[in-house]
């Protein structure tokens, strides 16, 4: 019957989840732009016919037609073909980067928050040493001596992002563990890394998985930002190699709208998409903002 009560309760704070998110029209709006992103990245190639389109030259920066809906860049490759195979990489690096940057985070924090005394100290004052080191020339400083190709751009963005996370699951950590299943966790002589993985994790976990999602947008906003500035994998496609064609070539003086404007639209939309869920989930999984 308590088994039966449980799952009762489980399914009604689940429902409730999803009421509220389908009432927060900002994040349906941004799952929708997520859909169809990942819908573009994965089984555009399919429908598209991206290598023959992509790579069969063209005329240097023309304009739309039919064999290149979108036109084609400096060098005469199609655009949209570039596009659909931007979004998997801005995808990709994103998804990935993050999640090295939130695991390193949520390990410090709430190893940071739960130990207290001097690992607390040495683990803030390291964190604080790495916030306010200048985050972009560090970025490409590392990526500049690593090489410039997706496994070292994820590998970078991951191992410079995690600061702010480890910030955010201390201060939560902190008011965890002064909870009362902790205390009787810690009376009955359980080890501390099962109080933290067994009881911690879980109370701090809806926070590191809003946050995920922002974190995210601005992995994909960085790593634009690099292949704009000439540090990402030249031999890639992706809307920052194509941003920064666009730049190099003129197209803006040229009245090349088509080699600027879908690269720039897809960016920022993609930012917006994960903004807007992280901010939902953030109003779902607090019930402070919740009642607010």
């Amino acid at each position: 019957m308590a088994e039966i009560t449980k799952k009762n309760v489980k399914y009604q704070n689940i429902k409730r989840s999803i009421d509220t998110f389908m009432g927060n029209k900002m994040g349906v709006l941004g799952l929708c732009i997520l859909v169809f992103f990942v819908i573009v990245a994965f089984i555009g190639p399919l429908v598209y016919d991206f290598d023959q389109q992509s790579y069969g030259k063209g005329e240097l920066m023309a304009p739309p037609t039919n064999g290149f809906p979108l036109g084609t860049d400096d060098m005469g490759r199609d655009i949209l073909g570039s596009l659909i195979y931007g979004a998997k990489i801005s995808l990709m690096i994103g998804i990935f980067a993050t999640l090295i940057s939130v695991c390193i985070g949520t390990f410090i924090g709430i190893s940071s928050g739960f130990a207290g005394g001097k690992t607390d100290i040495i683990l803030m004052r390291f964190t604080d040493g790495f916030m306010v080191l200048p985050k972009l020339p560090l970025i490409m400083i590392l990526a500049a001596l690593l090489g410039s190709n997706i496994r070292n751009i994820i590998i970078v963005l991951g191992f410079t992002s995690w600061t702010g996370t480890a910030r955010l699951v201390r201060s939560q950590t902190l008011s965890v563990k002064e909870r009362q299943f902790v205390e009787r966790a810690i009376s009955s002589g359980a080890g501390k890394g099962y109080i933290m993985f067994k009881h911690i994790l879980p109370n701090v976990f809806p926070l590191v998985f809003s946050n995920t999602i922002l974190v995210t947008a601005n992995a994909i906003l960085t790593e634009t930002t690099l292949s704009f500035l000439g540090l990402g994998d030249p031999l890639t496609p992706s809307w920052g190699q194509i941003l920064r064609g666009a730049f190099v070539s003129g197209a803006v003086s040229l009245g090349a709208w088509w080699f600027f404007i879908p690269a720039g639209l897809c960016v920022i939309l993609l930012v917006l998409g994960f903004t807007f869920l992280g901010y939902s989930f953030d109003e779902i999984l607090n019930p402070k903002l919740r009642r607010r």
